[in-house]
């Protein structure tokens, strides 16, 4: 398969992917008989090179606030970035398709809830992605459900749980205050070698977080909380806040690709909370 049947068939898959994700996140507000619905946003680069699609749902009965994106763009980068991407080194050309999922609940007992897959071509390809929670009241039995289940499609995958579960714990750590983000989960990138298998890995992946989000969240959306609950979560979207405008390099990677930057910033929390 050459390169461009591959970037067709990322594309096609993150879109799907897309499309059941919102479709399952609708069904799980319809549960709670909220009428909330996602909000469809098109953009595309101010120069040619691509665009997206990224869909918002605020103030629903269980997500205060969840973004799905889908982009595909392509460009050059400036030559002051390019150095930090695998393969962009020389002449800094690009082009990359992924889906970015980030859902913040209203319940402080649901924790927040991180995903992305993606695609990329420089003068290599590669894939790229992970899972993470974000709890704000530590629950260890959804902790061990949670990371039993990544084991799982790893494992399947023959890939090495035990390093992307390090590289997640490494990668989601602020050392400004020396903690962690969340509880972790696995986080994967340069992903070369058999496409067809690296493929089936990702769509796997994307398969197992509809999964895991919807029994994580089924399982507490009905649980009661109080004011104190409330104030715990306010203050860790804070550490959310803080880590990815300043480490994360998701957010890094868009604005200097030419990314919208709503889209971009659609991980952040609605309401947050410091000291």
């Amino acid at each position: 398969m050459n390169i461009e049947d591959k970037k067709i068939y990322s594309d096609k898959w993150f879109e799907y992917l897309q499309s059941q994700i919102c479709k399952q996140f609708e069904e799980i507000e319809k549960d709670s008989k909220s009428t909330k619905k996602f909000i469809s946003n098109t953009w595309n680069k101010k120069k040619r090179g691509g665009g997206g699609i990224y869909n918002i749902l605020t103030n629903g009965k269980i997500f205060d606030k969840v973004g799905v994106n889908k982009s595909t763009v392509s460009g050059i980068f400036s030559k002051k970035f390019r150095k930090n991407i695998y393969g962009a080194e020389r002449n800094g050309k690009y082009w990359a398709s992924g889906i970015s999922v980030v859902a913040h609940m209203k319940n402080p007992k649901i924790p927040a809830m991180h995903f992305n897959t993606r695609f990329i071509v420089t003068s290599k390809s590669w894939f790229g992605g992970g899972i993470d929670l974000t709890p704000s009241i530590k629950d260890n039995k959804e902790e061990k459900y949670f990371h039993s289940k990544l084991r799982v499609v790893c494992n399947e995958n023959k890939k090495n749980y035990n390093k992307y579960k390090k590289w997640c714990d490494r990668y989601f750590f602020l050392p400004h205050r020396n903690e962690k983000r969340g509880i972790g989960g696995i986080f994967f990138d340069y992903e070369i070698g058999n496409w067809e298998k690296n493929f089936k890995f990702i769509r796997e992946v994307g398969m197992t977080f509809i999964q895991l989000s919807e029994k994580i969240i089924k399982r507490k959306m009905n649980v009661k909380y109080n004011d104190s609950d409330k104030d715990r979560q306010l203050l860790k979207r804070g550490r959310y806040v803080e880590f990815n405008l300043l480490y994360d390099r998701g957010t890094k990677f868009g604005l200097n690709s030419g990314g919208n930057t709503e889209a971009i910033l659609m991980s952040l929390p609605p309401i947050a909370k410091w000291k």
